[in-house]
């Protein structure tokens, strides 16, 4: 953990900075008046929940502040946002975008996204990428939205982030403003996820920077043991509550008498599934697909990123079956004609290298998996 300042040189790579938004560019200027309807309005979805005196009152501080915002040099901005204190901090008040992406990330509410829309104004304007993430759910009114939300939130960081992680970003996550139940949750994903955490603390000007810790998750054992309730758990099927007392009650929640993964669960699921899934295949997670000994064979030696995707093609066919949800990556459709017998079905198991197919038939109502083979011609 250091306090020094942040070394960007011409050759650093580009940064990926994500930033939760709380409201201080609002409150900063607010009077006691305004601060007290900012604070008890902050979970209202929509401008029209609010009675309108008070959304006048707040829409006239939301326009002083765009107004001011719109003109504000470095070190006024750095008063008026905490999020843009944060940003600008780390630039050292040196803004050469190059290249940088900025993701704001606000709470589901008219107020969140209106302050955002502030940040993301200053910033535009100096030449920045910025894109607003309002996360559904994300509110403090609602503490069994506001867990789902946060388990959203732990998919789209594996999808996207590490996606630009993947691409050569330097991943930042910039906590100096925010909520504080949003920023606690944050800097457990960011132990994950980012390169570095910046925060200012208010009674100081320096930036604290705190690189990426070498943590290693210790629950891969408990979800070897029970991925195929980690599994159906991931894609909300059906689970009885018995077949789940062997896993920590931390990593489940319970959702109108439904299990689902808690945010700690999704992430510790997503971080370590693609492991599992590429060291074997693995058993069937439902009771609608069979394995012929022809299929089992079939990927027995194929590479450890391609077993990979058939266990997550595997993930869609379940969903498919037991839920109907037809996803366009699986591409499920029947066989046409004679050449793949006994299958009647094919899907797609990958599309670039060799573009190889999962092929299988019907008995009764459980789908037979029969073999990974080439593309059909045609």
């Amino acid at each position: 953990m250091t306090t020094k300042t942040a070394n960007l040189s011409a050759k650093s790579p580009l940064i990926f900075m994500l930033s939760p938004c709380g409201t201080s560019v609002l409150t900063n200027l607010a009077n006691d008046q305004e601060r007290k309807l900012v604070f008890k309005y902050a979970n209202a979805k929509e401008q029209h929940e609010i009675p309108s005196e008070n959304q006048a009152v707040l829409v006239g501080l939301i326009e002083k502040a765009k107004s001011k915002i719109h003109q504000a040099d470095l070190i006024e901005a750095m008063k008026m946002s905490a999020e843009l204190n944060g940003i600008i901090t780390y630039y050292q008040r040196d803004l050469k975008p190059n290249g940088d992406y900025h993701l704001l990330l606000c709470t589901d509410t008219w107020l969140g996204q209106q302050t955002a829309e502030l940040i993301k104004l200053w910033l535009t304007e100096k030449s920045f990428t910025v894109e607003i993430k309002r996360q559904t759910d994300l509110q403090t009114k609602e503490l069994m939205a506001f867990q789902c939300a946060l388990s959203d939130l732990v998919k789209w960081c594996e999808d996207v982030v590490s996606g630009y992680q993947s691409s050569g970003y330097k991943i930042v996550f910039n906590l100096t403003g925010g909520f504080k139940s949003v920023q606690g949750f944050l800097q457990t994903l960011a132990t994950f996820y980012a390169d570095e955490t910046v925060y200012i603390f208010e009674t100081s000007s320096e930036l604290l920077i705190i690189p990426r810790l070498p943590v290693q998750l210790s629950t891969l054992p408990v979800i070897e043991q029970n991925i195929d309730m980690f599994r159906r758990l991931a894609m909300n099927l059906d689970i009885k509550k018995e077949s789940i007392i062997d896993i920590p009650e931390t990593l489940l929640l319970n959702i109108a008498d439904e299990w689902t993964l808690s945010a700690w669960g999704e992430m510790i699921w997503r971080k370590t599934k693609k492991e599992l899934y590429a060291k074997t295949l693995q058993p069937s997670p439902s009771k609608k697909i069979r394995f012929a000994d022809s299929f089992s064979n079939s990927v027995a030696n194929i590479a450890k990123d391609r077993l990979r995707l058939v266990n997550e093609k595997i993930d869609l066919l379940t969903q498919y079956l037991e839920k109907g949800i037809e996803l366009r990556s699986l591409d499920f459709k029947p066989v046409k004609g004679d050449a793949r017998k006994p299958s009647t079905h094919e899907m797609d198991a990958w599309a670039d290298q060799d573009a190889k197919r999962l092929f299988g038939h019907y008995e009764d109502d459980v789908f037979v998996l029969d073999k990974l083979d080439k593309k059909l011609n045609g």
